[in-house]
């Protein structure tokens, strides 16, 4: 006879569900993760893209160091 206080594995059916709610769960976490990574991008590309389509040439210097 087996304790009582050991529960029961879950029933496939309930194993698999909670499985696919998990995976579901990721994968609109990934996309939200790589679309503010997307988002954050396209902002810092900004002023480099207005300089360049006012048609400059040097938009983004580059700076030597003093001798």
């Amino acid at each position: 006879m087996p304790p009582d206080d050991l529960e029961q594995p879950p029933p496939p059916e309930q194993e698999a569900r909670d499985r696919r709610a998990a995976n579901i769960f990721l994968l609109v976490a990934g996309f939200i993760l790589v679309g503010v990574w997307l988002a954050n991008a396209m902002i810092d590309a900004r002023p480099a893209d207005d300089c360049l389509s006012s048609g400059r040439r040097n938009c983004n210097p580059i700076e030597a160091p003093q001798r």
